[in-house]
């Protein structure tokens, strides 16, 4: 499960700086393009200690599990609030990959620690 987390931060982390250089390119920048990146990160983070940490890699995934959940409400909330009012743009374009990356992590974390529960 730590290396799924190190994949979907890492793509989480390229969402973000993509949309942030499309909106510098376009003189659009924002810094809320970065908000896949910052969530890539924590992700990312918390893969990597979970892989150092036998002792914590459980709390540590449930805690990256948490985080994509909340990535994925945020972004997915955001879409569907805009829902009349959405046309193709590069802003929209990365809530959806967002909501998708940390929508099938945590789908990925629950069929592993289902697995998991049924294997003790």
């Amino acid at each position: 499960m730590p290396s799924t987390s190190i994949a979907c931060g890492t793509l989480l982390v390229l969402i973000g700086l993509l949309g942030y250089v499309n909106g510098v390119m376009t003189n659009h920048e924002s810094f809320t393009a970065l908000i896949p990146a910052f969530v890539g990160i924590v992700l990312l983070l918390l893969g990597i200690f979970a892989r150092k940490n036998e002792g914590l890699r459980k709390h540590l995934m449930h805690a990256a599990v948490l985080v994509a959940l909340l990535g994925f409400l945020a972004s997915a909330g955001r879409l569907v609030s805009k829902l009349g009012s959405l046309s193709y743009s590069a802003a929209v374009v990365s809530q959806v990959s967002m909501a998708l990356v940390c929508l099938l992590f945590v789908i990925l974390a629950v069929k592993s620690f289902i697995d998991a529960r049924r294997a003790v």
